[in-house]
């Protein structure tokens, strides 16, 4: 009976360090990875490029992307949302394709009253259509701290992560022969930006510019890629030679699965795949198999 916990422990051990996404032994600052790509007297540096802050006022917000382009990998940041009265605030991690034929993967953080809670969206293009928003209230007030963003990327599945949380799954199917399926070199960029029009109670809330300006913190300058060019695509993106795509990330784990399942329970706010205004018929990858 003895040896039965001491094993339980071990196998926890190993299951929390395999699936502990995105540890890496890299320490890179922000201009090995990255570059300022607008805004740039709205950026200012920390902890010797270990940190960026990006400012948002009336005139202008800011943003910054990725060297390189990348096919398939494990993408992160630690992101500090603004704390002021943010209605209005967008602050965006996200994957976009630039060249040609539109993909993207977004985590788009909508601002919001103080009180209210600020709403986490996420969405995906595939062969230039999107429409594919799901929301969810986070768990914790995302402007008190820093915290993780991720997302997993490879030929089968695409994982959105909030910490180590799988938040949304985008499987890589095929569905009565249409694929809706990112698989074009995409930048990794972060931007901060008025999205009054829009971001806030459909828009209705906008930007209190009194508060401004508006500020987000990022770290964490690593990207685990397979670097691709957009006019040239890297053949070897999809490879076992890269971790991401080896058979342990093929699909979610039970564990995984049900955190995922009580996020959707406990948190989300809006699913396109429910809308039946938007989408009288389902989009075929609604349509699980």
């Amino acid at each position: 009976m003895g040896f039965r916990p001491r094993m339980l422990m071990l196998v926890l051990t190993l299951f929390e360090m395999f699936f502990s996404l995105g540890a890496t032994t890299k320490n890179a600052t922000f201009d090995q990875n990255y570059y300022v790509t607008w805004g740039q007297n709205r950026i200012l540096f920390f902890k010797h490029g270990q940190e960026v802050q990006l400012s948002l006022d009336q005139s202008s917000g800011a943003g910054f992307g990725s060297r390189s382009y990348y096919e398939s990998g494990f993408f992160q940041m630690r992101i500090k949302l603004p704390d002021k009265d943010s209605g209005g605030v967008v602050t965006a991690f996200y994957l976009h394709s630039n060249v040609g034929i539109h993909d993207e993967l977004d985590f788009e953080f909508l601002g919001n009253r103080p009180g209210k809670p600020i709403v986490l969206q996420t969405n995906v293009f595939a062969h230039g259509l999107g429409g594919r928003e799901q929301r969810i209230r986070l768990w914790f007030d995302p402007s008190e701290g820093f915290h993780y963003y991720k997302l997993l990327w490879n030929q089968h599945q695409i994982v959105f992560f909030v910490d180590n949380i799988p938040i949304r799954v985008y499987k890589n199917r095929v569905v009565h022969g249409v694929a809706g399926y990112p698989h074009r070199p995409m930048q990794v960029l972060v931007s901060l930006w008025d999205g009054s029009n829009w971001a806030t109670d459909g828009g209705k809330t906008k930007a209190n510019w009194t508060q401004a300006p508006f500020q987000a913190h990022f770290q964490d300058f690593n990207i685990n890629g397979c670097r691709s060019n957009p006019h040239s695509p890297n053949k070897d993106c999809y490879s076992t030679k890269y971790w991401w795509n080896n058979r342990n990330y093929l699909q979610l784990n039970s564990h995984q699965m049900r955190e995922l399942a009580a996020v959707r329970r406990k948190y989300m706010t809006y699913d396109y795949c429910t809308d039946k205004n938007r989408y009288p018929i389902a989009p075929v990858e609604c349509l699980e198999a």
